[in-house]
């Protein structure tokens, strides 16, 4: 009841809406911070993430510090443009509620990895409103440019032309 309620009623496609253009300003303003600020390097951030993974209560788990210090921290000049860049389109995607379901989910998965680097800050909430936007599928777009992008990519794809075809035929 709830699933259905939250995907397809009207008056809750306006909240998502809302909430959708919240959470991508949150990461545009973060993207574009990071981009313009001039010099972003993420390898500082990553150092810090594996030295709070030590000690009798540690905020980063183990497994996480060895992915941050074998793959993330030879790699941070990626990783920093990944962020970057990452933030900003993720945040444009949700503001313009285009591909809004990859958008959050990519989002989500930042958001993740900045909790599992043991950064709290508003991780949490942007997780929990992200949620949301995700449960409702393409409800969450519908007051944005996926009301025409998501049924012109359906009309468009390989299956439905291979069905098109054997119907027609």
């Amino acid at each position: 009841m709830f699933l259905n309620f939250i995907r397809n009623n009207k008056a809750v496609a306006g909240v998502l809406a809302l909430l959708r253009i919240y959470i991508g300003y949150q990461w545009v303003t973060g993207g574009f911070g990071k981009i313009t600020g001039g010099g972003f390097d993420a390898s500082g951030f990553i150092q810090g993430a594996i030295a709070s993974s030590t000690g009798d209560h540690p905020a980063v788990q183990g497994w996480w510090a060895t992915f941050l210090e074998t793959v993330a921290l030879p790699n941070a000049e990626l990783f920093s443009i990944m962020v970057m860049w990452g933030e900003l389109l993720v945040g444009i995607a949700l503001i313009l509620g285009i591909f809004t379901n990859f958008a959050a989910l990519m989002g989500i998965t930042m958001n993740f990895a900045f909790l599992f680097s043991g950064t709290v800050s508003t991780n949490g909430q942007m997780i929990l409103i992200t949620l949301f936007i995700l449960v409702a599928g393409y409800n969450a777009g519908k007051f944005g440019l996926d009301r025409w992008v998501v049924p012109f990519l359906r009309a468009h794809t390989p299956k439905q032309k291979r069905e098109n075809k054997v119907v027609t035929a």
